[in-house]
């Protein structure tokens, strides 16, 4: 009984630790590499409705983001702030056919050129 204990107890633990760390790039998704400054590809083409973005970033020290904006500049949606060495599962449930920019919202990045653009057919 108390090995199981144990057990779950450690899975509690491990399952609230959320963000940060590396995982597995889920089947279907579109792998998208941060660096500094620089999104790669830096164009990208999905279905409409539900999309899912693997994000890696590949810099040396300099957390990144993705947010997704449409032709007014408006934020559509946007994933965590991801660490150097680290990758994320960044999820739109719901996204319709458009033009779409995507950039690094933290300071200086998109001035930077990290940006680009995302096509929904």
């Amino acid at each position: 009984m108390k090995a199981l204990t144990v057990s779950v107890l450690a899975v509690a633990l491990l399952a609230g630790c959320g963000g940060g760390g590396s995982v597995a790039q889920p089947a279907g998704s579109i792998k998208v590499t941060m660096t500094e400054f620089k999104f790669d590809p830096s164009t990208i083409t999905a279905p409409s409705g539900k999309v899912v973005f693997y994000l890696v970033n590949a810099g040396n020290n300099t957390s990144h983001d993705m947010i997704i904006r449409d032709s007014s500049g408006k934020k559509i949606a946007g994933s965590e702030l991801i660490s150097a060495g680290d990758s994320a599962v960044f999820t739109v449930d719901s996204i319709a056919a458009g033009s779409y920019t995507i950039v690094c919202d933290q300071p200086g990045h998109e001035s930077s050129g990290m940006k680009g653009a995302l096509t929904i057919s």
